[in-house]
């Protein structure tokens, strides 16, 4: 018996309750393909036992071990679904000692089964376990001996388990995104009844792998007498004198005794607050709170507004067991004046600035917390403060959270629905509160996260998108009644009252977009909105300008990544937009998308030269749509309050509308951002012949500023100047001026003319606009004459005549320089870094200047 792992535990018996052991079961893991699974004819070789990795997933392990090809590269995809539509069986061995066995409890821990799971110890089943969101726990004991162990993992595949029962429904549920490789039937998709990330089934934005296996981390518990199950922080009071916390925890006691329960809070300074409590525990699960006063407290604040002071609470049950948490002290209010939606944070309200966030790879044991703070910290480095956790995932690790924490960036945390209409039944509903109750209590000390939502457009979904009304009237009034009821209650009171009950002092949101049962269903009266009549409605971005909505929640354009990335799945070859293996990576119409692309820039930017040119095109293109959006959305502030745009990140090397891609580089977006989000802007809007200017500040105090706008011909010329000093508002948005053509242009050519919008504090420009009278591929740009000179890792970058939107475009070598799709006005010079792991040599024989001359 080679393959089996000893996990060997030296613990002396205990004379009296010892403290809790715990010991991470992640090493000595093998799978194999189920001998009883029918793949087996076809796959032989995985039906004996190999090595595994635990948390992970079998895809992972046949990757890691060359049976199946990397699904991220070429089209590789479709090489790997037979993974999924099989089941996989894990083992391992534990070495139980005499002192261990010795332990009132021997408790086997699961953080997450993904999904349909039986766990066996010795032969004998233990646990069945049907949700990947929740974290399963089992008392071993009676099963387990002195000696070796074994410990086995049955997993089924799940589109097999619930493939049965959904072909013989007359009408299934609505799902999400249909298979592309057959092993569905059109409309009639498992995932709507499974809870299991959606996202996997394949999205818009990503593949399709149905990923199997011990996800999250495995270990064994041993205790005696007690042990914390769970430790909530509930903020009851906040004042600048003093905050009044409660440690609330729920503790397994083993029999009935007396303990002492003692909690510490320690502040950003240092200072400790103690206190303890004596109390009787009954056999079972007790709950013990345990208030806490903190004099002249500091507030934690989202980025841009203050600082994020964090307060670590510290409980311990005598010497059994101990549990910690970090929190930060803030209050949260939701502003619904009039069917709005805002934020008001310490009584201050905040314009939420910022994009949606999926997730960070198709398999989560492959992200560290280095990647997951390194993408927050590129989103607070361009002036975001919150971050929407779409609910299509998976609910992320600790770390995740933690960072935005301390990095300041507020958490739009949806529950885990992607879309898809919801089971009815009461066991579905009660399965999903026992997820709800573990996450919420798990993640409420947070301070980052400012909202709950019940999920991503099930409910508009249901009262708004055609196929959901065919598909009420297909299944009549009184199907449509109990499955709309079940989505009522799932809704409105089981995720509700999870939030209610463990994270009191933070909203919820019924879904998004939502006016939580007010009124219609995303308007731009009332609530958030989702706004894709550009992009997937094919309107004119201009359309982004018609109307201010009270909260955009979601609204987004496609691009390319960048060449580095593209060559890295789509190898050597020629490429055009229309290469199968450029398809295989854009999945918005099922790998047509490229041609949306293709029509957005024949309507507003010039013909692309060749297949790097229109790379580079496609991110003009997105940065632009996506500016004009979020400064109109600030400019309609206080009616506005809150622009997150789809999306920041990728799930694996695709094309998407993605700002940042899936190996951590910056598209030409996620350099506007820092410039669209900046704290104080200037908003130019070309409108029916005349320009509106707007001026946006976050800033809590008035600022001394001086807007300017000039009017220039191509040829460098100033045509006429305007120009007055302000007193910037606190925290608002305020229209300064709006200049028809004639006064502003006089009779100089629209193709040939532009004007300078510029917002300056202390003679200094801060923020910037362009003002095109025509689209881009109507303007009569000159050939810039840009030159670029290197001293190291700096990079000058020169112009004679206007140059829109500059790219400094590496090709296939990887390089992020510190500014990017830039204006540079006739004259100007701009130095940047460059960070590479190229010496200057090589980046200065890659680099390309790019702009949108002809």
């Amino acid at each position: 018996m080679r393959w089996l792992f000893a996990a060997f535990l030296a613990v002396a018996a205990p004379a009296v309750a010892a403290p809790k052991t715990v010991v991470a079961l992640d090493q000595g893991w093998q799978v194999r393909l189920d001998p009883a699974d029918p793949a087996v004819a076809t796959h032989p070789r995985e039906a004996q036992w190999f090595a595994a990795a635990v948390p992970g997933s079998v895809q992972q392990d046949l990757i890691a071990a060359g049976r199946v090809p990397d699904p991220y590269v070429g089209r590789n995809e479709g090489a790997i679904q037979w993974v999924g539509l099989a089941g996989w069986q894990w083992r391992t061995t534990i070495m139980v000692t005499p002192a261990l066995f010795a332990r009132r409890h021997l408790d086997l821990v699961f953080d997450g089964l993904d999904t349909f799971a039986t766990v066996s110890v010795n032969g004998r089943a233990m646990l069945v376990a049907d949700n990947a969101h929740r974290r399963w726990r089992l008392d071993a004991k009676p099963a387990l001996h002195v000696g070796a162990n074994l410990v086995t993992i049955a997993i089924a595949s799940p589109i097999k388990r619930l493939q049965p029962m959904v072909l013989a429904e007359p009408h299934p549920l609505p799902g999400e995104y249909d298979s592309m490789f057959g092993d569905e039937p059109k409309g009639r998709q498992t995932s709507p009844y499974i809870r299991k990330p959606k996202y996997q089934y394949g999205w818009d934005w990503g593949p399709r792998i149905v990923a199997i296996g011990a996800w999250r981390p495995v270990r064994l518990e041993a205790w005696d007498a007690t042990r914390i199950d769970t430790l909530r922080i509930e903020q009851e009071a906040l004042n600048d004198a003093e905050a009044r916390i409660s440690a609330r925890i729920d503790i397994a006691a083993d029999g009935m005794e007396r303990r002492r329960i003692a909690a510490t809070v320690t502040g950003p300074s240092g200072r400790t607050v103690k206190a303890q409590r004596m109390v009787t525990l009954a056999p079972g699960l007790n709950h013990v709170a345990i208030p806490l006063a903190i004099a002249h407290p500091q507030r934690w604040w989202p980025a841009g507004s203050g600082a994020q002071p964090l307060y670590r609470v510290a409980v311990a049950a005598g010497d059994d067991d101990r549990a910690e948490r970090r929190t930060g002290l803030r209050t949260v209010e939701l502003m619904r004046d009039g069917g709005g939606l805002g934020f008001r944070i310490n009584g201050r309200p905040i314009f939420a600035k910022g994009a949606n966030l999926i997730p960070f790879d198709e398999f989560p044991t492959r992200v560290t917390p280095e990647r997951m703070q390194a993408l927050l910290a590129d989103a607070r480095d361009a002036n975001m403060n919150m971050i929407r956790v779409w609910g299509g995932g998976y609910y992320l690790d600790d770390a995740f959270y933690d960072a935005a924490d301390a990095m300041g960036l507020m958490l739009w945390q949806d529950f885990m629905f992607g879309g898809s209409v919801t089971p009815p039944d009461p066991a579905f509903r009660a399965n999903v509160a026992v997820e709800a109750e573990e996450q919420v209590a798990r993640l409420q000390a947070h301070p980052a996260i400012v909202l709950w939502s019940g999920g991503n457009e099930i409910l508009a979904g249901w009262a708004n998108w055609s196929d959901r009304k065919a598909y009420k009237a297909a299944i009549g009034a009184d199907a449509q009644e109990r499955i709309g009821t079940g989505m009522a209650v799932l809704f409105d009171r089981v995720l509700r009252d999870a939030v209610l009950r463990n994270a009191p002092g933070t909203p919820y949101w019924n879904n998004s977009p939502s006016t939580d049962y007010e009124a219609p269903i995303d308007t731009d009266a009332n609530g958030d909105r989702h706004f894709w009549d550009v992009w997937s409605g094919s309107k004119p971005v201009e359309r982004y300008l018609d109307s201010c909505p009270r909260f955009m929640s979601e609204y987004g354009f496609q691009a390319m990544p960048v060449m580095a990335t593209i060559r890295a799945f789509a190898g050597d070859g020629a490429l055009t937009p229309d290469s199968p293996v450029m398809k295989a990576h854009q999945r918005f119409l099922d790998g047509e998308g490229n041609a949306r692309l293709q029509f957005y820039l024949d309507q507003r930017l010039r013909p692309a030269r060749d297949f790097a040119d229109f790379v580079y095109l496609t991110q003009v293109d997105q940065a632009q749509a996506i500016a004009m959006a979020a400064l109109h959305h600030r400019a309609c502030r206080p009616v506005t309050m809150g622009s997150l745009y789809w999306q920041l990140n990728d799930v694996w090397p695709g094309i998407s509308w993605s700002g940042i891609d899936w190996y951590g580089r910056w598209k030409l977006l996620h350099y506007a951002a820092r410039r669209f989000f900046a704290p104080e802007a200037i908003v130019a809007e070309h409108v029916g012949g005349a320009t509106r200017v707007v001026l946006v500040s976050d800033a809590t105090a008035p600022i001394a500023a001086t807007w300017r706008i000039t009017a220039r011909a191509m040829a460098g010329a100033v045509l006429a100047t305007r120009e007055a000093p302000v007193a910037l508002a606190p925290l608002a948005a305020t229209e300064v001026a709006r200049l028809d053509d004639a006064a502003l242009f006089g009779a100089a050519a629209p193709d040939a003319s532009y004007a300078v919008a510029e917002l300056l504090v202390g003679g200094r420009p801060i923020s910037r606009a362009i003002v095109e009278r025509m689209p881009p591929k109507d303007m009569a740009y000159p050939d810039p004459g840009l030159t670029a000179s290197w001293d190291g890792d700096r990079v000058t970058v020169s112009t004679r005549r206007l140059a829109r939107a500059v790219m400094l475009d590496f090709g296939t070598v990887s390089a992020h320089p510190s500014d990017n799709g830039f204006d540079l006005l006739p004259g100007e010079r701009v130095t940047l870094t460059v960070r590479s792991d190229a010496p200057p040599a090589a980046l200065a024989a890659a680099l390309t200047l790019r702009s949108l001359a002809r």
